[in-house]
């Protein structure tokens, strides 16, 4: 069964970055629904990474979260703010505009064949918001 765990379907295939995890115990797995963990976008603004179709390795698919978003900062990724749709380790990744991201919350989303993620804001927390008391 590890196999599978570590066998992304379709044409995503195996990808190295999910081997790592396979040795000593099998990554996570993240069906329809759920949240696979949170990383960064390109603007270093915090996302939680949710998987909206499909079952993925949850290592794998934060690792193509992070290279997607180490291209945009890098200035690899072709559009205003790397909106274009772009090829990161077996995975297509797009960026919305920012008028759909305030709407809906939801900043990009990678996919493939089998296979949907995306990256939504993180809510702030109450200590993170400004401060209403006057001094």
């Amino acid at each position: 069964m590890v196999a599978a765990v570590c066998w992304l379907g379709g044409a995503g295939g195996v990808l190295g970055a999910a081997l790592t995890g396979c040795a000593s115990s099998p990554p996570a797995p993240g069906a329809t629904g759920t949240s696979c963990g949170t990383t960064r976008t390109g603007a270093n603004v915090p996302v939680r990474i949710k998987v909206e179709k499909g079952t993925v390795v949850c290592a794998t698919v934060l690792t193509v979260e992070r290279d997607y978003a180490a291209m945009i900062a890098d200035g690899r990724v072709q559009g205003n703010g790397g909106g274009a749709p772009v090829w990161v380790d077996g995975w297509t990744c797009q960026g919305y505009a920012t008028p759909a991201v305030t709407r809906t919350g939801v900043a990009s989303e990678c996919h493939t064949a089998s296979a949907e993620v995306v990256a939504v804001l993180s809510s702030p927390t109450a200590s993170s918001s400004p401060s209403s008391s006057g001094s």
